[in-house]
């Protein structure tokens, strides 16, 4: 399959930092915008086999989320309030008036999921549906929290602990670490990954910074972005709910599967209809089963 074939590189700084994406060369036209938003330990390059799917459908938007690939990696904060979701949410959000999109939906896998979540809840103006790929809320993982879910993502508790200890671990062996990631959580080895797509993770995971960003992006969510969520289920008359309808999709042979009830508590979080299927998949959907991705999104983001 053509690598990005009719897509070309963008860069773009927002909120003090630079995100590189990649867009369609051609624009928009009649067609929706589609935000396509990645996560650990992996770059927008995730999206390859689907986005070409997609293409005809969608003016897809497929950024590096700060911290990772080729976008900005800035130290992180005392409060690591500069990786919260939410900041990264208006980064995105950043881009899409960089681009001239008003409205949008926004489909995340795994970290990108948690961001398009905050995306969906603090600018529910600009998301016109969301999409959530194989992650339950996070305030609910953490909250759930015994032997089985500590043992399964123990990369949660071993990434939130203070710099530098986890990225000097991590940068002793960094390959093998990213190998085991890519290849965990359900799934059966990297066989599914495109050589070009491994080598770009690898590149990308070696840059300066990015290790610390990841863990960044982890202490994030054990801090502030704990006290975003537990902010907005307090608002009143469901203020901070989703308020668009959301498709989730989970694999049958992952963690969030085995341990959690996504669609039951995904409900809990939106004020729309929410929709969703486990597929024969373990986390890395996208990739895994590119056809049946880029089905649900084309019968749920033209519905």
């Amino acid at each position: 399959m053509p690598w990005f074939d009719g897509f070309k590189q963008r860069d773009f700084e927002v909120n003090g930092v630079h995100i590189h994406a990649r867009v369609p060369v051609e624009l928009p036209g009649n067609r929706p915008a589609l935000l396509l938003l990645h996560g650990f330990p992996q770059t927008h390059v995730l999206w390859q086999r689907v986005a070409q799917q997609l293409a005809q459908d969608f003016y897809l938007v497929m950024p590096d989320l700060r911290g990772y690939g080729d976008s900005g990696k800035p130290a992180g904060l005392p409060d690591h309030s500069n990786y919260s979701k939410r900041t990264l949410a208006a980064d995105m959000v950043a881009v899409m008036d960089a681009l001239g999109l008003e409205r949008f939906g926004v489909c995340g896998h795994d970290r990108g999921g948690r961001v398009a979540h905050r995306l969906a809840v603090d600018h529910p103006e600009r998301v016109q549906g969301l999409c959530v790929i194989d992650i339950a809320p996070t305030l609910d993982m953490y909250a759930a929290t015994d032997f089985a879910y500590a043992s399964a993502y123990y990369h949660w508790f071993h990434l939130i602990q203070p710099t530098p200890l986890p990225e000097t671990m991590i940068l002793g062996a960094p390959l093998p670490y990213l190998h085991t990631k890519l290849g965990g959580w359900g799934g059966t080895g990297t066989t599914f990954i495109e050589p070009q797509a491994m080598a770009e993770y690898e590149r990308c995971f070696l840059l300066p910074g990015t290790v610390h960003s990841m863990c960044e992006d982890y202490r994030a969510s054990a801090s502030m972005d704990l006290e975003h969520d537990r902010t907005s289920r307090e608002l009143p008359d469901g203020a901070g709910r989703i308020a668009c309808n959301t498709l989730v999709l989970w694999g049958e042979r992952g963690v969030v599967n085995r341990l959690f009830d996504p669609m039951a508590l995904w409900q809990a979080q939106c004020a729309a209809t929410v929709s969703g299927a486990a597929l024969p998949a373990g986390h890395f959907i996208p990739e895994e089963l590119p056809d049946e991705t880029a089905r649900y999104l084309k019968e749920f983001f033209h519905g």
